[in-house]
């Protein structure tokens, strides 16, 4: 699978009506409706802010919105491009503003599906690779060689709390983690904790 490494936007016209289609990475389900919400605040366009998005490791969770507009003619041709495309974590909006000329139902599908191809058509994408997630509790004496041996391997740290010992919490690539722990256990003489 593959996720978008920014957001894009892209603007065209259908007889006289505006689209403005933007594609945005989100990771989950409530983060694609929370990002859909500010885009009708965004857009006060009194009309419509269509979404489709798709997220999980291997893309396997989907949605969309006509938001107004006929049934099946604007999420959904949205979201057909979408699975097309190979992209997870993605959501993508858009927003119409009427131009005077009703476009029909054939033409509200194409204008939705050029918009979502639009967004994606110049979308900078890389590979999602499967990420594991833990903590790691070691004594003080270790925090400067273990945030070394971190930025070395690519451990991304989240979160730190120092009381009795420092603890750390990060991510790593899957294929990496195990490596990482074994170091770690080495460069602490086993002194070191994953949770």
């Amino acid at each position: 699978m593959l996720i978008l490494k920014a957001p894009t936007c892209a603007e065209f016209m259908v007889k006289n009506s505006r689209f403005i289609a933007e594609a945005i990475p989100v990771d989950t389900p409530e983060g694609a409706r929370e990002l859909w919400h500010a885009q009708k605040e965004r857009y006060d366009n009194g009309g419509h802010i269509v979404y489709a998005f798709i997220t999980g490791p291997q893309g396997n969770i989907m949605g969309c919105s006509d938001d107004g507009e006929p049934s099946g003619t604007a999420g959904r041709p949205m979201l057909a491009v979408l699975k097309g495309s190979g992209l997870t974590n993605v959501i993508v909006t858009a927003a119409r503003w009427f131009g005077g000329t009703k476009l029909g139902t054939g033409g509200l599908v194409r204008a939705y599906s050029d918009c979502a191809r639009l967004a994606l058509e110049n979308a900078e994408v890389c590979e999602l690779l499967p990420m594991e997630r833990f903590g790691i509790v070691l004594p003080y004496n270790y925090y400067d060689q273990a945030k070394r041996l971190f930025e070395a391997c690519g451990f991304t740290v989240l979160a730190e709390e120092f009381s009795a010992a420092v603890t750390i919490q990060g991510e790593i690539r899957e294929a990496d983690a195990l490596q990482l722990k074994k170091e770690l256990s080495e460069l602490t003489c086993a002194k070191c904790r994953f949770i």
